[in-house]
Parts: structure tokens; C-alpha cells; sequence
């Protein structure tokens, strides 16, 4: 039986608003298993952003089920769903999200330090991580000092430093030029391919899109195709 990274079942995600509510996302009903490398993808508004936000916890169903690597969403306290982010899943986004008085280096030791473990096997993941993104030149370089694809590399190292289960991305070739997209998207593809760590994407980048090996239709907060692409 293939080991499913995350079921959602009938899962709903609603917003306030002056006039009522706001339905994000729409009984939307999918799994990914382990290793897949996906897509969520759609306009702006669809509620791509919103689904990858609920998967991991950074927000809470209105109803429906989410169960990711075992844990259901909903049912997480705070403290658990900083325990599941801290320890199995990695994120990367648009913006990079690095600590501009941080080094290179000390940029991917961040996630480390919340787990508590001793420096030498930290000292030995950073490196590792860093060499998978192909900046072990870079260690001692501010963020102010490196391109866009740098910065962004950075972050995918910062993301998969501990090995997560899986890695959500959101829209994260949205700041970079085609060449240096082409190069962020190769190397998240060959980390999934060596490591089998699972990525999910949200977004619209057709770019991002010709990678992906599935690809999955948000319009208006409903899944409308879901389809497996060869070739990618």
C-alpha cells in the first residue's frame, strides 16, 4: 500500500467578512503520497495559497479533514503544529524570508537550533544542505551580498536541512529571472529525486508548471482537474 503524505477529505476553509463569510476553498477532497512532486495551481484568488497554508498548519480547516504524515490539522494545538513544521516539514516561498544580520551558513543552522541538537551533527546537516543547493562558497556571505537565485537557494538549503517529509513552496520562482528559475527548479527536482522528499507547489509560473509531475486545478476554490504529466 502506498504511504499517503497527506489526505484531505471534504475539507472546507472559510474567512470572515463584513457581510458574512468568504469560502476560500470548496470541499476540496485529494492525497499525496510519499515522494510526489505536485502542483496546486491557479489565478490569483483561487485559494492555492490558502490549501498550502492549511496543509501545513499554518491555518486550521473550517471543516473536513487534513491529515499530514499522521496528524490531524485540526485537532493540533499550537504547540503541536510548531512541533509538526519544526521537525517534518520545510517551506519556501516567494519572498525568501533570510535574516539579513545572519550569514549563509547561519541562515540554514536556524531551523538546527529549535531542535536542539548538538553542533557537530549540525555543523555536518548545514553542509550537507548547502552543498545540495551548491553554495559551500557562500558560507560566510550576508544575504544583501548574494543574487536573487542565491537568496533563493539559501532558502531551499534553509528548507531541507533537516530532511523534512515534505517541502510546500509557494509561488517561488515569482521574484527570479527565467534563467535562475530554471536552475532553483532543477535543483528542487534532484533533491526530490535523491532525498524522495515530497514537494508541493502553489502556483501559476508556467515554468514551475512543465516540471511538475501532477498537477492539480484550483478555480474559485474548487478542484476542477487533477492530472499526471509525463515527461516532467
Amino acid at each position: 500500500m502506498e504511504t499517503k503524505t497527506v489526505t484531505i477529505t471534504k475539507m472546507s476553509k472559510a474567512f470572515p467578512t463584513g457581510e458574512g463569510e468568504f469560502l476560500a476553498l470548496k470541499e476540496v477532497t485529494l492525497d499525496f503520497g510519499a515522494g510526489e512532486f505536485a502542483g496546486i495551481v491557479g489565478p490569483s484568488g483561487s485559494g492555492k495559497t490558502t490549501l498550502l497554508n492549511v496543509i501545513g498548519s499554518l491555518d486550521t480547516p473550517s471543516s473536513g479533514e487534513v491529515d499530514v504524515l499522521g496528524y490531524k490539522v485540526s485537532q493540533l494545538s499550537a504547540k503541536q503544529s510548531s512541533e509538526l513544521r519544526s521537525h517534518h516539514l520545510g517551506f519556501i516561498f516567494q519572498t525568501y524570508n533570510l535574516l539579513p544580520v545572519y550569514n549563509v551558513y547561519e541562515n540554514v543552522e536556524f531551523p538546527l537550533l529549535l531542535l536542539k541538537m548538538d553542533s557537530q551533527k549540525r555543523d555536518r546537516m548545514v553542509k550537507d544542505a548547502l552543498e545540495w543547493v551548491g553554495l559551500t562558497d557562500k558560507t560566510k556571505s550576508r544575504p544583501a551580498q548574494l543574487s536573487g537565485g542565491q537568496c533563493q537557494r539559501v532558502a531551499i538549503a534553509r528548507a531541507m536541512v533537516k530532511k523534512p517529509s515534505l517541502v510546500l513552496a509557494d509561488e517561488p520562482t515569482a521574484n527570479l529571472d527565467t534563467e535562475n528559475s530554471l536552475h532553483i527548479l532543477d535543483t528542487m527536482k534532484n533533491i526530490n529525486a535523491n532525498l524522495g522528499t515530497s514537494f508541493i507547489f502553489a502556483t501559476h509560473d508556467q515554468k514551475v508548471i512543465k516540471y511538475l509531475r501532477r498537477v492539480i486545478r484550483l478555480v474559485d476554490g474548487e478542484v476542477v482537474s487533477d492530472d499526471l504529466q509525463t515527461g516532467a
